[in-house]
């Protein structure tokens, strides 16, 4: 068993830069490399992209991440935790073969996890008397069923571990939660049981410092943001962990970045809605008694997580129809920039009402003033150089939503003085709604499979 294991982050979204994560496996002695590639949102642009082509579906910057990352996999022994896989994991995991083949690496072992996805089991989950009412307002999912495109329950670390007890060399999924990838390793590689709360609450917790990448490493910083140095070559955090559990969180010398008690406890908020219940599959995390402090430069130490047994059921999130947006931006200069751009508001509604168009939702931002604060923006206390007004409605249908477009037009002579920087050309676009339920565990974990090809053969498994 191994003293240490030290993990790197590989990615925090769909589109992150893999520059940081290659100079971690070039430099950072890792022996494991996350990734976190999924979100919500990323689920609806994964969905429109399997509608257009059945192939895709998965992320399509891991053929990038891939190709720059799996010589490592060879020379250092590195191992790759994915959830690139989204909405199409086997898809994911054919592609990392592919380009296994090219770069010559016939004996790599790739892993693919499913049984995330549960759209086709929706309707007899209900129709056995399985409730799928929101999780959170308690709503009946009977208005929105018809309309469901894709149903993902989020998975814990176990089938990851179990790939990796395969020999697989890079493991691709579907929906996990964030620090999934990052808890596996240690499960793996320390023996820890299923039951062991305190550890794997350290090991999600490491995870969650991780999956944003640079968040740790004094990206996206709201303390002394201008400390941060060489944030155009920023690096990516690494967690060297011991056995119980206790971590340090630090990067390579080689980047730039900042790895302080500040940068980690920022990112140690995130998203975390209740310190001492944050919920995953594997474990609840307790973080009301977290201790950081830096041991070194660029190095702070984690001790303290606790953990209470983890929960029956897994949160799966829906996608659902919800009509189509449509939006127009045009500006107005100095002066009396927010006035114009207000009374053109006033007018554009009075119009709407007097021709009879009714929209689900109207939005209305003044760019420049309050697209960023909304609502607690003050009122600008001199005048502003320029304002932009975007609005932006949610219609049934495509054509109800294109008449927003055609309102704007005449205003250039008809409406306030000194309009200009016409966006009105934009095409609806369409949205989906997300829906959230929890569910019994034992009805998505009895269908999760974990199957794994090596490079130029086949051998199959299952769990």
């Amino acid at each position: 068993m191994k003293q240490t294991v030290r993990i790197g982050a590989a990615q925090g979204f769909y589109g992150d830069t893999i520059e940081p994560a290659v100079a971690t496996a070039k430099y950072g002695e890792v022996d494991y490399l996350g990734f976190d590639c999924l979100a919500e949102l990323t689920m609806a642009i994964l969905l429109k992209d399997k509608q257009k082509d059945g192939n895709l579906g998965h992320t399509r910057d891991i053929t990038t991440s891939m190709k720059a990352l799996l010589p490592y996999v060879k020379e250092k022994g590195i191992k790759l935790l994915t959830n690139a896989g989204g909405l199409n994991p086997v898809g994911a995991q054919q592609e990392v073969i592919r380009l296994a083949k090219e770069l010559g690496m016939s004996d790599l072992k790739v892993a693919v996890v499913t049984g995330d996805n549960i759209i086709d089991q929706i309707d007899s989950m209900i129709s056995q008397g399985l409730a799928l009412d929101h999780m959170e307002t308690g709503e009946s999912i009977d208005p929105v069923k018809d309309r469901l495109l894709f149903a993902n329950a989020y998975l814990g670390s176990m089938p990851i571990v179990e790939a990796l007890r395969q020999g697989a060399d890079v493991v691709v999924t579907g929906r996990t939660t964030d620090p999934a990838q990052f808890l596996a390793p240690l499960i793996y590689e320390f023996g820890w049981t299923e039951d062991d709360w305190n550890r794997l609450a350290s090991g999600i917790f490491m995870g969650h410092l991780l999956e944003c990448s640079a968040q740790s490493t004094g990206g996206n910083f709201s303390g002394d943001w201008r400390q941060v140095e060489r944030m155009e070559e920023i690096g990516y955090p690494i967690a060297e962990v011991s056995e119980s559990g206790d971590f340090i969180v630090t990067k390579v010398k080689e980047r730039g970045g900042l790895v302080t008690v500040d940068t980690v406890k920022e990112q140690m908020l995130y998203e975390i809605h209740d310190p001492s219940a944050y919920v995953t599959p594997d474990v609840v995390v307790d973080l009301t008694k977290v201790q950081l402090e830096a041991v070194g430069t660029n190095e702070v130490k984690v001790t303290g997580v606790s953990g209470k047994p983890r929960p029956d059921t897994l949160k799966v999130v829906m996608g659902y129809e919800n009509g189509y947006m449509g939006q127009v931006i045009v500006g107005f200069s100095w002066p009396d920039a927010l006035e114009k751009a207000r009374k053109t508001d006033e007018i554009i509604r009075k119009q709407m009402a007097s021709r009879g168009l009714q929209y689900d939702e109207i939005h209305t931002d003044f760019m420049g003033y309050n697209s960023l604060h909304g609502p607690l923006a003050e009122e600008p206390k001199e005048e502003l150089n320029e304002v932009y007004l975007r609005m932006a409605v949610r219609a049934k249908t495509k054509r109800d939503a294109l008449k927003l477009n055609r309102l704007f037009p005449p205003l250039s002579l008809d409406g306030p003085p000194s309009m200009g920087g016409y966006f009105g050309n934009i095409p609806p676009r369409q949205l989906l709604g997300m829906w959230a339920s929890l569910i019994p565990r034992d009805i998505v974990e009895k269908n999760v499979k974990v199957s794994v090809n090596e490079v130029g053969n086949s051998c199959q498994g299952s769990n």
